[in-house]
């Protein structure tokens, strides 16, 4: 099992908003393995098993390896779509919505 990413000691997980997702693709560029474009043109994030998770608001693991990919995903993001959040009390770290 890959190691989840921490920061401060903390277990991250990411997921896109559909409905702001632009379709850009830049998300799949910095990080294939956690993003992917569907037939439908829009982001999703994947489960550490390579299968895209399509259901609203799903949520994958951040492997520690691909922090940082991630987090410039999050940041590079024109639909401002990208969310990483603390797992222990869902707090967005990363993305839009972080404090």
């Amino acid at each position: 099992m890959q190691q989840e990413a921490a920061v401060a000691g903390e277990d991250l997980e990411v997921w896109i908003d559909q409905d702001l997702c632009t379709g850009d693709g830049i998300c799949a560029q910095y990080a294939p393995e956690v993003f992917e474009l569907d037939i439908d043109g829009l982001a999703y994030v994947k489960s550490g098993e390579d299968e895209l998770l399509q259901d609203k608001g799903a949520t994958t693991p951040v492997p520690l390896p691909l922090l940082t990919d991630v987090i410039d995903s999050a940041k590079e993001c024109p639909g401002e779509c990208i969310h990483v959040r603390r797992v222990s009390d869902s707090v967005e770290v990363y993305g839009p919505d972080a404090g």
